[in-house]
């Protein structure tokens, strides 16, 4: 074994954080391993929840649960009125648990499986999209004579134009507006750490680089692409990424707000830009699969739920009835 494993000059771990690390239950083990932050602490409180309900006191009692344990449970979620999605998702948090303890044989089987769940809308998605003339009313909301309004127009362009999260805008670097054959596209870093590549609209590529030459940070392609303009203290310029909340509060809320169109949709938020986006595509005889590729989904089924092409409302027959 010496053989096979040389003995290092500087060992990292000492002698009792190996044995700490070698103890650590799998039931931690699952929830550090999830490499989405706002996911593990979503999964966290889910089972948190369901820990607080079961009386458990320490991750091992896990091992106990049943299935009775998990519909006691659900039925509970149900009498607090939980919403469906809700309930699904933190029935989803367990059973990723279980699945876990599974794979390193910490109990025999997933007491989740079999669990029935509240039915979700699989035909349409809950988040507003916008039409035409609601988008072309926020583009043209902020003011063209400020550093500010040009970047919160650059902004908004991106995320119309394109689908982005608002993590994925907060992620992009200078140097994630790139040519390739020819063609600009965005480096975007998505879930999971999924890179994926989308072709930067021509609207879009012109407000970012009127937005890049009075800002005057096109040359650090390393730092952030969308910077606050300047610290409201010291009124000096910022070198760091926008907060994604900054992005709804002072940005996609504000020019709802200003250009009327909060007011006509309930629920505006910087998702609904996204929702906006591809609802947009498709309409445009997008291909369904590509709008997947596009918007980063792992499954097109995601991806149907901005498809609402059947329930157009100029489809309707409320239009087709006369007196």
């Amino acid at each position: 074994m010496a053989d096979l494993i040389p003995a290092s000059k500087a060992r990292a771990l000492t002698a009792k954080q190996f044995g700490h690390l070698a103890d650590v239950p799998p039931e931690l083990e699952w929830l550090a391993n999830i490499p989405n932050a706002k996911t593990r602490r979503a999964y966290k409180e889910d089972v948190n929840d369901f820990s607080h309900f079961a009386g458990l006191q320490n991750p091992v009692e896990l091992r106990t649960i049943t299935r009775a344990h998990v519909i006691a449970w659900r039925k509970e979620l149900e009498v607090r009125e939980l919403s469906p999605a809700t309930i699904r998702r933190k029935l989803s948090a367990l059973s990723s648990l279980f699945d876990y303890l599974c794979e390193r044989n910490a109990v025999a089987g997933n007491p989740v499986d079999g669990v029935k769940r509240p039915l979700a809308n699989g035909n349409e998605g809950s988040t507003p999209a916008l039409g035409t003339a609601q988008a072309r009313k926020l583009l043209e909301a902020p003011p063209e004579d400020t550093l500010k309004g040009i970047r919160d127009q650059a902004i908004l362009a991106t995320l119309l134009y394109h689908g982005l999260r608002r993590e994925e805008l907060c992620r992009l670097l200078v140097k994630d507006v790139q040519s390739r054959e020819g063609v600009m596209h965005f480096r975007i870093q998505g879930k999971r750490d999924k890179i994926r590549y989308v072709p930067v609209h021509a609207a879009a590529q012109r407000l970012i680089e009127e937005y890049l030459a009075g800002a005057k940070h096109g040359e650090d392609l390393d730092g952030p692409l969308f910077r606050p303009v300047k610290n409201n203290r010291t009124e000096e310029k910022l070198n760091r990424p926008l907060d994604p909340a900054s992005v709804y509060r002072n940005i996609v809320r504000h020019y709802g707000l200003l250009a009327g169109v909060s007011v006509a949709v309930n629920g505006l938020c910087v998702h609904s830009l996204r929702a906006t986006a591809a609802t947009n595509a498709l309409s445009h005889q997008a291909d369904i699969a590509k709008v997947q590729e596009w918007l980063g989904h792992a499954n097109v089924s995601t991806t149907r739920l901005y498809d609402r092409r059947k329930t157009r409302p100029e489809d309707s027959p409320t239009f087709k009835v006369q007196y």
